[in-house]
């Protein structure tokens, strides 16, 4: 599956002809792929389920009002049922809302293979160390990295403006905490 993709990631790591230096650069660069190929995948999967979310807020909203409604009344059994509802529906909320998330970690999979195939016995160069640092610790340092600086990025960027502005309009609309 590499074999169409191999020649440009390993140029990635060549640009500068310092081994140290490329192998952060290079590391870094994949890792921002990865996590702009993430946040796409977000993106598709949010805009797929959005009715469905929805649906789970207003329920979860719904529930939450007649349950506090049924306390203040007194009626403990009503309550108890509601509460229990609204407490199935947080629970359907938060395990979409961790799907969502989960969504943006799958090509970091694919990356760690791509790394373990090319750097697993040797380790990527970094700079100041003359050996190379095991190939999931310099990822992981990068891919964290990467997030952050994506994450500043993402609003001026041509899709996830979009995206992004669109996302908060829909957390303004559902309150804090939601999605």
């Amino acid at each position: 599956m590499w074999q169409f993709f191999d020649p440009y990631l390993l140029f990635l790591y060549r640009i500068t002809g310092a081994e140290g230096l490329d192998g952060l650069i290079g590391t870094f660069a994949i890792a921002l792929l990865t996590t702009v190929i993430g946040e796409f995948t977000i993106s598709v999967v949010f805009r797929i389920n959005r009715k469905h979310l929805d649906t789970l807020n207003a329920d979860l909203e719904k529930y939450s009002d007649l349950s506090q409604e049924a306390m203040r009344l007194g009626e403990e059994a009503s309550y108890k049922a509601l509460n229990r509802k609204a407490n199935d529906t947080y629970g359907q909320v938060f395990f979409n809302q961790f799907g969502l998330s989960a969504a943006s970690l799958w090509p970091a999979f694919f990356a760690l293979d791509w790394l373990q195939g090319h750097f697993g016995r040797t380790g990527i160069p970094v700079p100041f160390y003359h050996h190379g640092v095991n190939y999931v610790v310099v990822f992981i340092f990068c891919y964290i990295a990467a997030r952050i600086v994506f994450g500043r990025l993402k609003r001026h960027l041509p899709y996830f403006k979009g995206q992004y502005a669109m996302l908060q309009t829909y957390r303004r609309k559902e309150g804090p905490g939601q999605v």
